[in-house]
């Protein structure tokens, strides 16, 4: 018999299905402190919270038979993730249960932004009856971009077909099959700025969505759009978009959310006339609450029973005799994923990772996670773990392939991985750990190579001519660029090259224009490596 102790106020309704299990028996203790928690709480195989109870190390530590802590809601910032794992619990949320209200709470912004609604409320009950200021604009039949074709992205662009609007749709991970299912419109990025009436954002906080709407794409956007964020704040580059409003660009926005929560009193969204503005209200209903208590109980009683489940945000136990083997190549595989990440373009379709050498005697699955989600993160962020990376890729129809070679030329161990995009793109990358050097990239796509995976670097394709590595030194020192090492490689004398350089710190993007400019200069692109 498992016994689950919830610690915070949830209804009966959210975790029925575990109190009727015939093998598990709810307490209900709200409102304990931590040493009244560290009491009690190694009676206990589950632990449910929602966010009043902050889980720390000394309770996790108390929890000698804990297996799981569910989190009833997304973000779990009040549960120790580390102390967790290292315990072996697995920790988990439930990511999916909020979907349709924060879709529906998306849609009222860009309704009530579109017709003036609060602005118009707030005029007609101090008794001014003014029909005249609040002129709005018809759905029917206007341009929506949507940053972003997940779960909610999704669901907001079907309501919006409904209403009589065009879509246009933007996802790294939105092929044109999946875009002709949902009835959108691919798109780039620049396709939505310059053609959208109305841009609806709905993708994770990563380095690269942070300002992704920032002054060069205002400048550019028509005359009249409005703007919706009801996702993360720091998407949308506030200040400019101020600016954007003051000069006529865009006629409206609607947040639910801000780069700083919650935001100064003085911040100008909270006293324009034109921005309309909402407390982070996009998970808020009685029936998320209910479906995301309902979510995390199923997760719950399956990790109880040992049957497979999914939305863990921490990794699961893993046999001693396997994390020896494997736990050195996980930094490795990471960065493997990322590098061949960042240098594909098109919407991603498959990962491939081939293990040869000793590795492929043994279970390699959690080495295989800490790929997926190393290629998975430049576009999620941090959405992505490596217990979740799997059910991630699959939601995105993203399909892993694992093969396996008992030998390799030259290694004890080779890691290739193969991130396959639309188009025919591929993007090969290849890695192992070499004694007395650690973790090197050995292979780009068919060129060899030998660099250490790690901080900035620039890769750079180009025609093998002389004075080529001459040229991109030369810019590069012009604009206070450091190199701190170069490999170069190539296959036959006057052919396709690449070059790969590790500098000391982030490289501008105008300077990667100048690089991509220089003569014989194919290609050149920044690579982040944590």
């Amino acid at each position: 018999m498992f016994k689950v102790l919830v610690s915070d106020p949830i209804s009966d309704l959210g975790i029925q299905q575990l109190m009727d299990a015939e093998d598990v028996t709810v307490e209900k203790k709200t409102g304990l402190s931590e040493d009244e928690l560290v009491a009690i709480i190694g009676e206990y195989d589950g632990l449910l919270v929602r966010s009043q109870t902050t889980v720390t190390e000394k309770i996790i530590a108390a929890g000698e038979k804990l297996k799981v802590i569910g989190r009833a809601g997304v973000g779990v910032d009040n549960i120790k993730l580390e102390a967790a794992t290292q315990r072996g619990i697995v920790v988990i949320n439930a990511p999916d249960g909020n979907t349709i209200t924060t879709c529906e709470h998306a849609f009222a912004m860009m309704m009530a932004l579109a017709r003036h609604i609060p602005q118009a409320y707030a005029k007609t009950i101090t008794g001014v009856w003014d029909k005249k200021s609040f002129l709005g604009v018809e759905l029917r039949g206007k341009t929506l971009g949507v940053l972003g074709m997940g779960r909610i992205g999704s669901e907001v662009a079907k309501r919006a077909k409904a209403f009589g609007m065009n879509i246009l749709a933007y996802d790294p991970f939105l092929t044109a099959d999946r875009a002709e299912k949902l009835e959108v419109k691919l798109a780039s990025v620049d396709d939505i700025v310059r053609g959208a009436d109305f841009i609806t954002v709905h993708t994770p906080l990563t380095p690269e969505t942070r300002h992704i709407i920032s002054r060069p794409q205002f400048e550019v956007m028509k005359k009249g759009m409005r703007i919706i964020n009801c996702a993360r704040g720091g998407i949308i580059d506030e200040m400019a978009l101020i600016e954007a409003i003051d000069s006529g660009i865009v006629a409206g926005a609607a947040f639910d959310v801000f780069e700083k929560e919650p935001p100064e009193a003085d911040h100008p969204f909270l006293s324009h006339p034109k921005i309309i503005v909402t407390p982070h209200l996009g998970a808020s209903t009685v029936e998320a609450q209910e479906n995301v208590a309902i979510d995390v109980s199923e997760q719950v009683l399956n990790i109880l029973r040992n049957e497979p489940f999914i939305n863990a945000v921490n990794m699961p136990p893993v046999a001693p005799s396997v994390m020896n083997k494997l736990q050195p190549y996980f930094t490795l595989g990471e960065r493997l994923g990322s590098f061949a990440s960042q240098l594909t373009h098109g919407a991603l379709g498959e990962i491939v990772v081939e293990y040869a050498g000793d590795l492929s005697d043994v279970d390699t699955q959690p080495l295989t996670r800490y790929i997926v989600k190393g290629a998975l993160e430049r576009f999620l962020g941090s959405d992505v773990n490596i217990v979740n990376s799997f059910h991630l890729a699959k939601s995105r129809d993203v399909n892993v392939v694992v093969t396996k070679a008992p030998k390799t030329k030259g290694f004890t161990n080779l890691i290739t991985v193969t991130l396959k995009a639309e188009h025919g793109e591929e993007r090969l990358v290849a890695g192992t750990l070499l004694q007395g050097y650690g973790e090197r990239i050995v292979r780009l796509g068919k060129f060899p190579i030998d660099i250490a995976p790690e901080g900035h670097q620039i890769f750079i394709s180009h025609n093998d001519k002389p004075g080529i590595i001459g040229l991109v030194g030369t810019l590069l020192g012009e604009n206070g660029v450091n190199i701190a090492s170069m490999q170069v490689g190539r296959q036959v004398v006057g052919g396709e090259a690449i070059m790969l350089l590790t500098i000391d710190k982030e490289v501008p993007q105008a300077v990667l224009v100048k690089l991509a400019g220089l003569p014989e200069i194919n290609a050149a692109e920044e690579i982040n490596l944590k």
